[in-house]
């Protein structure tokens, strides 16, 4: 059977010229290496489809594994279902993902974000709630100096009522979701048809 259509892009090298054209497919269950075939299965069980970001990291079945499994450690984390969705979010727009960022904004209203916290988080303004602004800013500089936080930066964080445990469950966040915003970016993931209303609004703030 032949594999849907993947992505095909033209990276580009840090002296501006264009490298090889690469192609990343996006796997079925029947094309999916044989380790991949009960990630994609669960996810089409689940979701009644197989997302493009899944069915491209099937072509590494230690990736998607990896990735898979994290995720649903990160739901059992102390913070909120819309906590968990606001770092997320945060996290895809700071890495300039425009497959990740609508796809948390469609998350993060099934987990009752309010859509003023969406908004504001995807234009990088600062949100009314002074608790999610918090945890906002403690993301960001998690992402943008790479766990070398300046001095207050956790302080300020804990001060609006976290523990030391969200701090490293913020960690956690990050990590995982630097392994898809990555994918995406080196595969193009294609849009996801099912977010296609969130696309537009993607934001192009870059970490």
């Amino acid at each position: 059977m032949d594999m849907i259509p993947g992505a095909r892009i033209t990276p580009v090298g840090g002296n501006g010229h264009p490298l090889a054209m690469t192609f990343f497919p996006l796997h079925t269950r029947a094309t999916a290496p044989f380790e991949a075939k009960p990630f994609l299965e669960e996810a089409d069980r689940s979701m009644g489809y197989i997302p493009p970001l899944l069915a491209q990291m099937a072509e590494a079945p230690t990736l998607l594994e990896g990735y898979a499994s994290l995720s649903a450690t990160f739901r059992k984390s102390t913070l909120t279902p819309p906590e968990q969705q606001l770092v997320l979010l945060t996290v895809s727009v700071e890495h300039d993902s425009p497959y990740c960022t609508p796809a948390h904004a469609v998350r993060a209203r099934q987990a009752a974000l309010a859509e003023t916290a969406i908004a504001g988080v995807r234009a990088g303004t600062t949100l009314e709630d002074g608790r999610l602004e918090a945890l906002r800013g403690f993301t960001i500089a998690m992402v943008r100096d790479r766990g070398v936080l300046a001095q207050g930066v956790l302080e300020t964080f804990l001060a609006a009522g976290f523990t030391r445990a969200n701090s490293l469950e913020v960690i956690l966040a990050v990590g995982f979701k630097t392994l898809s915003n990555y994918l995406a970016h080196v595969a193009q993931t294609p849009p996801d048809p099912r977010l296609a209303a969130d696309i537009p609004a993607v934001s192009c703030q870059v970490a």
